[in-house]
């Protein structure tokens, strides 16, 4: 089917997907998701997860690079890794 394909009159999206991830990747990408409105969400890494992560990773002088590598802002990464201080902290109290 991919011979079979017309590029020049492909839908405008379809066009632009052709063009980013070749031909049959467009079309594997039709047949699942045609007729479905797609939301592509703005970051890539989920948020409870990066948060989750953040602890094991953050080294006391790496907020920037983390906010680069997982694509939050270093406000945001910074306000996580205070959030899970405290809960660390709230955890060892209640364990004392």
């Amino acid at each position: 089917m991919k011979n079979n394909v017309d590029i020049t009159a492909l839908n405008e999206f379809y066009r632009g997907i052709e063009e980013l991830l070749g031909t049959e990747a467009m079309l594997k990408l039709h047949e699942q998701y045609r007729g479905i409105q797609l939301t592509i969400p703005i970051h890539l890494y989920d948020r409870q997860q990066v948060a989750q992560t953040l602890r094991g990773q953050y080294n006391g002088h790496n907020s920037y690079e983390l906010a680069r590598k997982y694509g939050y802002s270093q406000r945001w990464v910074n306000q996580m890794l205070r959030e899970t201080n405290k809960l660390n902290r709230n955890a060892t109290r209640k364990n004392e």
